[in-house]
């Protein structure tokens, strides 16, 4: 995977754009949900950016022989830790926590892939569980 500046609008978008498609497919709801959130204004980018980034992403994952569905066994890889870290702004972190959940709950429906990705970022940022 390539890498991005820490705290740059394309490794946030990239974190999108995994929301996007850890489920293996785009559908229009989704498409949908990210014209009305901005999202490239959200993020700081030009508006053809976050559709680049997708793209990027996905040839990415092309090259590295990923599924296009993602599943919990490929998000405890040291990549995906490795993406994750390149978030480490707190506000920036909330804002791309709303993204990826707007966009995971648009259709309607969590796949499994969804959660797994939702899961690994809340994991990485969020507060330490206490026992």
């Amino acid at each position: 995977m390539r890498t991005y500046p820490r705290n740059s609008p394309q490794a946030a978008a990239r974190i999108v754009a995994l929301a996007l498609t850890s489920d293996g497919h785009v559908c229009s709801s989704e498409e949908a949900a990210l014209e009305k959130l901005g999202i490239a204004g959200e993020l700081g980018l030009a508006p053809a950016q976050f559709a680049q980034i997708v793209q990027t992403l996905c040839e990415d994952r092309s090259v590295a022989q990923m599924s296009p569905e993602l599943t919990v066994d490929q998000f405890d890889t040291s990549p995906l830790s490795t993406l994750i870290d390149e978030i480490d702004d707190p506000a920036l972190r909330r804002k791309v926590m709303r993204l990826c959940i707007a966009v995971a709950i648009s259709d309607g429906h969590l796949a499994d892939g969804e959660i797994a990705l939702l899961g690994a970022v809340f994991k990485a940022w969020g507060p330490p569980i206490r026992h």
